[in-house]
């Protein structure tokens, strides 16, 4: 079986340093590893819409800062499918036909629709006796449409971050039943974690649970030099780190979470030598005598270092728009191949596929035999 990945982020806002070390960095690696056969990285504008429905010039914007932010960030048009979810028409084909495979009950016990609903402010209640604003049906559906994402690339892996793992088993579920009602026809795919675990949910710059662009706390791929630096000195700590001679604390502290996910024994030979490892460091702030603005210098020189390049991209890409849309044009067109060949075999499968040829011809025959 050939190993496939899909993967790909809504293009609600440009990308962050949390995306960069949930999937994205991985994905480079993945790409450049000659391990799969095919890459599919889509921008999944249509499930965007789905709460910003009454502003999709928002998320025509975005497209493209998302678009550039892939490629700056490494991933190569030559070795992966760079596309856009809305101009591949089957895959809202197969959200239909996949919708009749899941329960509402199921949907509503998907953790991570539960988690968004309340992040988004969205009320749940089946009597509207509230004030909030109703779940539009295309976000509940959310679940569904994603694996008719994956799906229709037959994809074998998927990276996510660990907020998203309920949606691969979502997936998992939905190909089961399809296949065993159908036959097989589906591809059952696996998730790809982060293998730090610092990098599965980064925490925001405030200390909140998780970097958020609608709470303000991100670090942003195309963020200057000075942005970066402003955001990582005003981080929380420890609030408990009064004096410099205090004892810290390193749980719940996330600029040592940053360095967990960001910083490399290298890193400390080049800008820090007083300490061999993150270990070390980490040692003698909880033991007293550390100050928060050397370890915050010390993290702003690690991600500048990481970001230099990316930033360094980006700007050429930002000389060269017309560029960046051919490539979403040709990775668009090469997957609505994958994908309407994906649909033809659900079609077959499902026995939809009135007028292919011997399909026809054997629905004439039977149909000419019963009014003989």
């Amino acid at each position: 079986m050939a190993k496939i990945i899909l993967t790909g982020d809504r293009p609600t806002g440009r990308l962050h340093i949390g995306h960069y070390v949930g999937s994205l960095r991985r994905r480079v690696e993945l790409q450049n590893s000659g391990e799969f056969d095919k890459i599919f990285i889509m921008i999944a504008d249509a499930q965007a819409l789905t709460d910003n429905y009454d502003n999709p010039e928002k998320v025509r914007q975005n497209i493209i800062e998302v678009a550039m932010d892939y490629m700056s960030a490494g991933l190569d048009p030559a070795k992966s499918n760079i596309l856009i979810q809305s101009q591949i028409s089957e895959l809202t084909e197969l959200t239909f036909f996949y919708m009749n495979l899941v329960t509402v009950q199921r949907l509503q016990r998907n953790p991570t629709v539960k988690q968004e609903i309340q992040l988004r402010g969205f009320s749940d209640s089946t009597d509207g006796n509230d004030n909030k604003a109703g779940i539009p049906t295309g976000f509940f559906c959310y679940p569904i449409s994603q694996a008719a994402d994956i799906t229709a690339f037959k994809a074998t892996t998927v990276p996510v971050g660990d907020d998203q793992e309920p949606m691969i088993e979502q997936t998992r579920e939905i190909v089961r039943k399809f296949n065993s009602i159908y036959g097989p026809t589906l591809v059952e795919p696996e998730a790809l974690l982060p293998s730090n675990d610092a990098c599965r949910r980064l925490p925001g710059t405030d200390g909140k649970a998780k970097m958020s662009k609608s709470l303000g706390n991100c670090i942003y791929l195309a963020d200057s030099e000075e942005d970066v630096r402003k955001k990582i000195m005003g981080m929380y700590t420890d609030p408990l780190h009064v004096q410099v001679s205090d004892p810290g604390h390193i749980e719940g502290n996330c600029v040592f979470t940053y360095l967990d996910a960001f910083c490399t024994d290298a890193d400390f030979a080049e800008f820090w030598p007083d300490y061999a490892n993150l270990d070390e460091l980490k040692a003698h702030y909880q033991r007293g005598g550390l100050g928060d603005m050397k370890v915050k210098k010390f993290l702003n020189s690690v991600i500048q270092k990481e970001l230099a390049p990316i930033r360094a991209r980006r700007a050429e890409l930002e000389k060269d728009i017309p560029y960046v849309y051919e490539v979403l044009r040709k990775g668009s067109d090469a997957a609505r191949e994958v994908a309407a060949q994906t649909l033809s075999e659900v079609k077959r499968a499902m026995r939809i596929n009135y007028f292919d040829k011997d399909v026809l011809e054997a629905l004439l025959k039977e149909q000419s035999e019963k009014y003989r």
